[in-house]
């Protein structure tokens, strides 16, 4: 059921009392909240690239992104707060030598800092993870910043492994 997820996933036992549910325009202020401290944990590790003020959708963007079938928001939601939040966007990929498969791609995840180290984020993954097979998704993919190694940590004790490197070199 993609409405409400309590329970159990994995080895991690979860509060009752929460549910994981879709975005919507009443969750702008709470989504916007959770954006600023991604921004601010990646202009710690890189200031030379992110802004240590700014947002990186307006609120319109945000309602579209809500509302499109193809880029699902879920939140989780603990005594009528949001506190977590994944962006997803399924992707259609293939092309030449590259097979033809869906990906789940997770373009952020983001726990309150409040609440982290509650296995929201676990939750919120598992929650993606079912959704992601549900739509016949062949992978899950996401992008983890090199200056974040926390999330690396957590995304890799999800069980996720590298699937390719980016690399880069300054000019400066």
């Amino acid at each position: 059921m993609l409405g409400a997820c309590p329970g159990k996933i994995g080895i991690f036992a979860f509060d009752m009392d929460y549910i994981i549910r879709k975005a919507g325009p009443g969750d702008l202020g709470a989504v916007n909240d959770l954006l600023q401290q991604v921004l601010a944990v990646h202009h710690e590790g890189r200031p030379d690239l992110f802004n240590a003020t700014g947002k990186k959708y307006t609120d319109s963007e945000l309602l579209g992104i809500f509302a499109d079938p193809l880029t699902p928001v879920f939140v989780y939601e603990k005594e009528g707060a949001v506190i977590g939040y994944a962006f997803c966007a399924i992707q259609e990929n293939g092309s030449g030598s590259l097979r033809p498969h869906r990906t789940l791609y997770i373009d952020d995840i983001c726990v309150d800092r409040e609440a982290r180290g509650r296995h929201v984020g676990s939750a919120l993954f598992g929650h993606v993870k079912a959704f992601a097979r549900g739509q016949g998704c062949h992978n899950i993919t996401l992008h983890v910043w090199a200056c974040n190694p926390g999330a690396r940590a957590f995304y890799e004790a999800l069980g996720l492994v590298p699937q390719y490197t980016s690399m880069e070199m300054l000019c400066e």
